[in-house]
């Protein structure tokens, strides 16, 4: 006897053919990998801002400002005195090119020293004896020449009084003697004189 066969039995056959495609589903969803959320680890959470009083600039502004005029300023006075500085270091310095050579000063020889002038001691006479009488040691005076053929004239000048002899010892004509310290020209002009003219004396 034979048996017809039923659908059931038909459609076995298909069925590996669906299987193949089972495994290829599987295979696909495990290839995509997943990974745990970072950000709920990571990120703190959030927190209320807390409060704060209110900044005020304008304070701030006005020292930056002051402080940038203070920086001109100073800049600017430096820059004042290297400008001031430079100019006189030029003008100096021109100067100095266009200057003469200073002169070397050559200092005068000593000039020579008159030899000391010899002192002597001249023995005068006086025609007035009272004069002489006026008269102390160390005076000084001038000796006139009164002569009869022209006007008096001065013999001597400043001559120092060195000693009064005794007035008894005067000459006769009433005259006095006195000696005179002077250089020895002079005293032999007293005594070419006083042989010629009458002599007098006046007090320096």
């Amino acid at each position: 006897m034979s048996r017809t066969p039923t659908p059931s039995s038909a459609s076995s056959p298909a069925s590996p053919s669906a299987s193949p495609s089972a495994p290829s589903s599987s295979s696909s969803s495990s290839s995509v990998p997943v990974f745990p959320s970072a950000c709920s680890s990571a990120c703190p959470p959030a927190r209320p801002v807390p409060p704060f009083p209110p900044l005020r600039v304008g304070r701030g502004g006005d020292r930056l400002r002051r402080a940038l005029r203070r920086r001109r300023r100073a800049v600017s006075a430096g820059l004042a005195v290297a400008a001031a500085a430079l100019a006189v270091g030029g003008t100096e310095a021109q100067a100095s090119r266009g200057a003469a050579p200073a002169a070397v000063r050559v200092s005068p020889e000593p000039a020579q020293q008159p030899a000391a002038v010899r002192m002597v001691s001249a023995p005068v006479r006086i025609a007035d004896a009272a004069t002489v009488r006026l008269l102390r040691p160390g005076d000084r005076v001038d000796v006139v020449a009164a002569e009869r053929a022209g006007p008096p004239r001065v013999v001597a000048e400043g001559a120092r009084v060195a000693e009064l002899p005794d007035p008894d010892q005067g000459v006769g004509d009433g005259g006095a003697l006195v000696v005179l310290s002077v250089p020895r020209d002079t005293a032999r002009a007293l005594v070419g004189v006083g042989t010629t003219a009458r002599l007098a004396v006046t007090l320096c």
